[in-house]
């Protein structure tokens, strides 16, 4: 296993990287055919997701929003690949923060904030570009992979220009040991949490789903403002993190408001452009348990 992990990473990974972007998009929509017509990668659970989620839609709307996700999918997949070796000037140039005066703000109050957002456009980019566009340290959260290598070689990619890397069980000890650093927790809040019991239900996408807690609790536990982030595609390659305040009073909320607004947030977000969702994923997979709130 190590040999071919050292083998794909060093001989195809990394050669691809240093393609460039045109050589890249050349690329994507090579994979697009194979993933579409080919091999339907996962073309069942995508269009059953989009049906269910849009069930006012029409098929023929439905097969369209699930084509232009494929090729998007594609552009995501080479555009994340890109990042292993790609160039601060490059980052500089593809990834910007449109109003960063507002997170500035609670900076200069000498305040932490979080940051939170969907899995919807580039958030590789955003991770490999986000601490050099905010004047808070970021700090990234994530789910460390099984294969060692790779979560290796993830963490230090996604580092590469300032960020911190923590996985998820390590952000409190951070928190509790820096609380003279000024912090941008930038969480990936997602849906379909391991544990159905325990997560917070409400409806998403016209269905029951089951959302993630950590983003309020961490919030309430250190009275963190929480900013919602929306990542808007400007260009092909190009993207614009667009920065809505949900609370900066987060103690004073009642039960459930944050989770309820970020994913009120993305849930418009989706509606508006649904082909930048991430729909691969088996996200309703869990049923809402009886008597869950």
């Amino acid at each position: 296993m190590i040999v071919f992990n050292l083998l794909l990473y060093y001989l195809v990974i990394i050669p691809i990287s240093l393609l460039p972007f045109p050589v890249l998009y050349g690329f994507s929509n090579f994979l697009y055919f194979i993933f579409y017509y080919v091999t339907g990668y996962r073309k069942k659970v995508v269009l059953n997701n989009i049906r269910n989620s849009f069930p006012g839609k029409s098929e023929k709307e439905v097969q369209e929003i699930c084509q232009k996700f494929y090729k998007h999918f594609c552009d995501i997949v080479v555009e994340s690949v890109k990042t292993f070796t790609i160039a601060e000037r490059q980052v500089r140039k593809r990834f910007t923060v449109s109003n960063p005066e507002l997170s500035d703000k609670y900076y200069n109050d000498k305040r932490s904030v979080i940051f939170a957002g969907g899995h919807y456009n580039n958030w590789e980019l955003l991770a490999v570009g986000m601490d050099q566009c905010i004047k808070h340290k970021a700090v990234g959260l994530y789910t460390p992979l099984s294969n060692k290598f790779f979560d290796d070689k993830m963490q230090k990619t996604r580092s590469r220009f300032g960020l911190i890397m923590l996985s998820t069980k390590a952000a409190k000890r951070y928190a509790d040991t820096n609380k003279d650093k000024l912090t941008g927790m930038v969480f990936g809040f997602d849906q379909s949490p391991s544990n159905p019991k325990s997560a917070y239900w409400m409806k998403f996408l016209n269905q029951d789903t089951g959302m993630q807690y950590g983003v309020e609790k961490f919030a309430k536990d250190y009275n963190y403002p929480v900013i919602y982030g929306t990542i808007n595609k400007v260009k092909r390659g190009h993207y614009r993190l667009d920065l809505v305040l949900v609370t900066d009073q987060p103690q004073e909320t009642p039960y459930g408001f944050i989770i309820e607004e970020i994913n009120h947030l993305l849930e418009k977000d989706i509606i508006k452009k649904p082909e930048y969702w991430l729909w691969t994923h088996k996200r309703w997979k869990h049923k809402k348990p009886v008597n869950s709130e």
